[in-house]
């Protein structure tokens, strides 16, 4: 059906003093939302439950799973073309710590990391809870212990926020292979997926997200019944945040170890090697690692345009975190520790046209040579990657004079100058190398009255189609 924008405003209004809670029993009853409702509501109620999300700004995703236990990545089944007999041997061999998820949830919040997500069962299908619903999981078989119990503990007794991976896909349910041309199959499928979900929703108290991921086999939100199941999971947790991976949109889009902003909200999902999300033998894959330097680069772009970040960790089938990945996470979480003030916090106030931070033609802020900019309020904020020697920088395109420029580790003012004939900013006497001694990535503060006003090139109007500022 086609609803006009003002039909949609119309709606929104109606609807204005409803959630997911007060829905609850209308829902029950079968008397589902349409589209257009479950968009409205989910409108009128979305900076409520996405207010922690924005200002988190970077979370970890784990994954683990039997698949753990052969050390060649979580699609070992499909590219090994191993029979699911013989996968279904691993159980006996998956025996995590006893303080393995002890372990995951501390090392993000080393890290710096605001939330932790689980992947509670992957496409192997097999789940990691005393699940009522598949017994093919581990309380039944193998260590006979609910992880995701252990995880949401350890999550709540460190102050993280909890995040629950579902998949859609799964490769051990036997309705799961005929459910895309069996109607039939794909009843009985999909009831075990809301069945499988329901369970993770009503069993660990309050869960903050629910993150879909592949689904296959079916090619829509319709013949997923994504709309109707997303409602009944919603009443059970009317705060929840959910990903778009079923295939509608919802809270949030989350691309793929690729950085790419969006208008909405959005999450860069990453792995540390660029080969895989399970755990593979450390000592080859420890050579393909992102840097600290590079992670935090990629942090960057998700805070200049107001997004988050989630990088991977794979824990070995012991449960214990790869030492490379150990590694990398102190050393950003030392950095982010000092850094606070330019990591976290909602910056969508500096959103611009195509969700960027800014006003600029770039739609960003300009951060001078060999940096970038981010923006939070009336400062901006400017990472610099390589430090000039001279002891001074030049920030280039602002109309705005500053009334403060200071080190963000320290809050140490700095000197600057404005200068109005060539549009740019003079920040002198810097010391002689990077002040930050930990990644040599240092922030400079530069704190505006208002909003500045920048236009990248603008000295030049061989870059700005002709056009001269005055």
């Amino acid at each position: 059906m086609y609803y006009s924008k003002m039909d949609y405003e119309r709606i929104k209004a109606e609807i204005k003093n409803e959630d997911f809670g007060t829905l609850k029993k209308r829902i029950e009853n079968g008397e589902y939302l349409t589209e257009i409702e479950y968009k409205a509501v989910l409108e009128n109620t979305r900076d409520k439950r996405m207010d922690w999300f924005r200002k988190g700004r970077f979370g970890v995703i784990v994954h683990y799973g039997l698949y753990s236990v052969l050390e060649r990545g979580e699609w070992a089944i499909m590219y090994d073309s191993i029979p699911m007999k013989e996968y279904e041997l691993l159980m006996e061999k998956f025996m995590p710590k006893p303080d393995a998820a002890e372990e995951w949830v501390l090392t993000a919040k080393e890290a710096g990391a605001k939330y932790v997500i689980l992947t509670t069962r992957h496409h192997e299908g097999f789940s990691l809870w005393n699940s009522k619903v598949n017994p093919y999981n581990s309380y039944n078989c193998g260590c006979k212990r609910d992880l995701v119990q252990e995880f949401v503990d350890a999550c709540r007794k460190h102050d993280m926020r909890i995040g629950l991976y579902s998949s859609l896909m799964d490769w051990y349910h036997p309705d799961a292979k005929y459910a895309q041309i069996d109607l039939a199959a794909r009843r009985r499928f999909l009831d075990y997926i809301e069945a499988l979900n329901v369970e993770l929703l009503t069993n660990y108290g309050k869960i903050d997200m629910l993150w879909y991921d592949t689904p296959f086999p079916m090619e829509s939100a319709d013949a997923w019944e994504t709309l109707h199941r997303n409602q009944k999971l919603r009443i059970l947790q009317p705060d929840i945040i959910i990903n778009n991976r079923a295939m509608m949109s919802e809270d949030m889009v989350t691309p793929e170890d690729v950085l790419e902003s969006a208008d909405g909200d959005w999450e860069a999902c990453h792995t540390v090697t660029g080969l895989n999300w399970g755990y593979i033998d450390e000592e080859q894959a420890k050579p393909y690692a992102v840097t600290p330097q590079q992670l935090v680069k990629r942090l960057t772009f998700c805070c200049r345009n107001c997004g988050n970040l989630i990088m991977n960790m794979g824990p070995k089938a012991d449960g214990s975190v790869a030492a490379y990945e150990k590694e990398l996470f102190q050393k950003v979480g030392a950095w982010i520790r000092e850094n606070e003030e330019v990591v976290y916090g909602d910056m969508r106030p500096n959103r611009g046209p195509g969700g960027i931070a800014g006003p600029g033609v770039f739609g960003e802020y300009g951060a001078g040579t060999l940096a970038e900019a981010s923006a939070k309020g009336n400062t901006v904020y400017i990472w610099s990657y390589i430090w000039p020697a001279n002891g001074t920088m030049y920030v280039a395109g602002y109309k705005s004079v500053p009334k403060n420029v200071y080190l963000v580790k320290n809050k140490q003012k700095l000197d600057f100058e404005y200068d109005a004939d060539n549009f740019r900013i003079i920040i002198r006497n810097l010391p002689e190398k990077s002040p930050d001694t930990i990644l040599g990535i240092t922030i400079i503060a530069v704190e505006f009255d208002e909003k500045p006003i920048y236009r990248w090139g603008m000295s030049l109007p061989q870059l700005t189609g002709g056009y001269i500022e005055r």
